[in-house]
Order: C-alpha cells, then sequence, then structure tokens
C-alpha cells in the first residue's frame, strides 16, 4: 500500500473497520458478487452519494445565483447522509473491530493487536465517520510490522498504543470503482482539512 508504485496516496486519519478471514480455498467473490454481500445500509448510502455527486455535478454549470441553492442542497444531502449513517452504526457488524489509522483508494493500515497473516484475504467492512464513508471490499495483508516510533515502510502513522503493537497494511483486492472514488475523495478532503489546520497552527505562531 505504501510504496511509490501505488496509484493512490494515502493520508493519516483515525478510522473504524471490521475484518472476516476469508476461505483461501474459495475465489473473491464478482463486482456483482460483492453488490449482492454489502448490508442493506451500506446500499443506501452508496445508492444516495451518488444521485448526490450527479446532481451537485450538474448545478455547477448554473450561474452565480444558483449558488445559495447549491448550499442548501448540500446541507440537506449531508443531513440525508448522516441518518443513513446513523442507520449503519445501528447494524450488527460481521468480523472483529479494529482501528484504522491510515487509507486512500489502495489500501489502509490498521492497528492491531496481534499479527495477521501476511498474503492472506479479509472481507473489509469500512466506516470513516468523519467523511461519511461506509463500504464493503476485500483486501490483502501486505505488512504486519511492530512499531515502537510509529512509523512503518518509512511512512508516517499515528503511534500504535500498547494495547495495539502491530501496524497491519492491507491492498484491497476487490472493491468497486465507485466506492474507491469515494475514498479518493474522502483522501483529498482529509488532506485539505490538515493542510488548514497547519496553516491555523502557523499564523497563530506568528
Amino acid at each position: 500500500m505504501f510504496t511509490d508504485t501505488n496509484p493512490y496516496f494515502s493520508v493519516p486519519h483515525p478510522f473504524t473497520a471490521y475484518l472476516s478471514l476469508w476461505d483461501e480455498n474459495q475465489p473473491l467473490p464478482s463486482e456483482m458478487a460483492l453488490r449482492s454481500m454489502q448490508s442493506l445500509g451500506i446500499q443506501l448510502l452508496s445508492e444516495v452519494k451518488a444521485l448526490e455527486a450527479s446532481c451537485l455535478l450538474q448545478l455547477r454549470h448554473l450561474d452565480n445565483e444558483a449558488k445559495v441553492v447549491v448550499d442548501f442542497l448540500k446541507l440537506q444531502s449531508r443531513k440525508v447522509d448522516l441518518v443513513l449513517q446513523h442507520v449503519l452504526e445501528k447494524e450488527v457488524q460481521e468480523g472483529d473491530k479494529f482501528s484504522g489509522c491510515q487509507f486512500g483508494g489502495s489500501g489502509i493500515r490498521l492497528m492491531s493487536n496481534e499479527a495477521l497473516p501476511l498474503g492472506r484475504q479479509y472481507k473489509v467492512t469500512l466506516f470513516i465517520h468523519e467523511e461519511l464513508v461506509a463500504i464493503l471490499c476485500f483486501a490483502k495483508v501486505t505488512a504486519c510490522l511492530v512499531s515502537q516510533d510509529g512509523q512503518s515502510n518509512g511512512q508516517q502513522a499515528q503511534q500504535p498504543n500498547a494495547a495495539s503493537p502491530y501496524l497491519v497494511d492491507l491492498e484491497f483486492s476487490q472493491i468497486l470503482d465507485a466506492d474507491v472514488e469515494q475514498l479518493v475523495k474522502a483522501s483529498l478532503n482529509v488532506q485539505q482539512k490538515q493542510l488548514k489546520l497547519r496553516k491555523q497552527a502557523r499564523d497563530e505562531r506568528q
């Protein structure tokens, strides 16, 4: 995940993931099968976000007087997203719960109190609450390292706590294109927020 050959960059940011070890004797599901495995909450959230993106893209071509309408629709869409996320949080999730510390369009990094087997595939349900992202995908463990200084593979990451000494990298092996787009947009949003906070901190010190 964290190499120069990956097509997407990653950003440090907390999230929640539920992992279920996939039977290595079974092939990964097709795109159609993956869609059918999504919970109702994830399906609804994905459909709503796709419709929102399409509508907002069309509204951008309107004149400046439409800005108030666009802002109002964005507010309403966020309300819908928050309601759907609340529904998702009430669903019973399959698998073991992990805290994540870094994500991007190619994969994720988790903190774990146990080593995960290299090369094994996991079914992953991923929640990035601040960005209103919820997806179901499959990912393969590519690295599982003990880290004392919060660094792995030369990349900065959050410091794992005493109960979670391992940093685990997983690369997406089966994921919908729309979900990759969601993750890329979310990572860009997170990066912009982080840069804004750094600028504010510099301005306050001056």
